[in-house]
C-alpha cells in the first residue's frame, strides 16, 4: 500500500460524528439588546439619521398629512404609489389635491415605460415590512402591488414604517415575521440612502438606487415624537 493510499485508509476509517448545529435561538436570548420600546425606537432613529435618512414621527391619524407636507417641501413634481392598497389609497387621498403633483401608479410591466419611470419619476412610496433596532434597518417586502422597482429607481423614497413592528435584531425580525413561510423573490434590508465610495474613499449618495430616504414613522398612541427626541 502506497503512503497515499495508507492515509486515505486511516481517514475513512477515522470516526465520524454528525456536525453540532448552533443553538441561535439560544445566542440570541443571551446576547441580544435589552431594549424597552422607547430607547429601542431611539437607537434605532439614531442609527437611520447618521446614514441621512429623515424620520418623521407621526401616528395612524396623521401620517397621511404629513407625508403631503414632506412632499411639498421637496422639489417633486411625480410620485408612484399603489392606489389599490390600504395605505396607498390614504396617500392618494392625501396627495390627489396637490397640483403641481402627478400621482403615478406601476400598472404596466417595465419596458413599456421604462424613459418615464427613470427620467421622469420624483419619488415613490411605499410600506414597510418591520424594522430592526440594533441596526437601524427597514425591512422591505416586495409585492405584485409594490415592486422593488418602487424602492430602487424613483431617487425619492417615501416609506411607511409602524413602528410597533420594530424588532431588536435580525435573528428576532426573522423569527417573529415568519420568514420562511413565504419569502419574496427580494428581500430588502434598507439602512439608509443608497451609498456607495470609489477609491479614494469619497462617499456619495443615490448612485444606485434612492439618494433621499424618508421614513414616516407611525408611532402607537401611548407614544409621542417628544419622548422620543429627549435623547435620541
Amino acid at each position: 500500500m502506497s503512503a497515499r493510499d495508507n492515509i486515505l485508509a486511516k481517514l475513512h476509517a477515522a470516526p465520524r460524528s454528525a456536525p453540532v448545529e448552533p443553538d441561535v435561538a439560544a445566542y440570541f436570548e443571551r446576547f441580544g439588546p435589552r431594549w424597552n420600546e422607547v430607547d429601542a425606537l431611539r437607537h434605532w432613529a439614531a442609527m437611520m439619521r447618521s446614514v441621512k435618512t429623515d424620520i418623521v414621527w407621526c401616528h395612524a391619524a396623521d401620517w397621511p398629512q404629513r407625508l403631503a407636507e414632506q412632499v411639498k417641501a421637496r422639489p417633486i413634481r411625480s410620485l408612484l404609489l399603489a392606489p389599490h392598497t390600504a395605505h396607498g389609497a390614504l396617500a392618494h387621498a392625501a396627495l390627489e389635491h396637490n397640483p403641481l403633483l402627478q400621482l403615478k401608479t406601476f400598472d404596466r410591466v417595465v419596458d413599456e415605460w421604462k424613459d418615464e419611470l427613470f427620467n421622469d419619476t420624483d419619488a415613490a412610496f411605499t410600506a414597510v415590512r418591520c424594522g430592526i433596532a440594533a441596526t437601524g434597518t427597514l425591512v422591505l417586502w416586495p409585492d405584485a402591488d409594490e415592486p422593488r422597482t418602487m424602492s430602487l429607481v424613483p431617487p425619492t423614497h417615501f416609506a411607511l414604517f409602524d413602528t410597533r413592528t420594530l424588532r431588536a435584531d435580525f435573528h428576532t425580525a426573522m423569527t417573529r415575521e415568519a420568514w420562511p413561510n413565504g419569502m419574496p423573490t427580494n428581500a430588502l434590508l434598507v439602512s439608509g440612502p443608497s451609498k456607495t465610495a470609489d477609491i479614494q474613499l469619497t462617499l456619495a449618495y443615490g448612485a444606485h438606487g434612492p439618494r433621499d430616504l424618508v421614513v414616516l414613522a407611525v408611532l402607537p398612541p401611548h407614544l409621542s415624537a417628544a419622548q422620543l427626541e429627549d435623547a435620541a
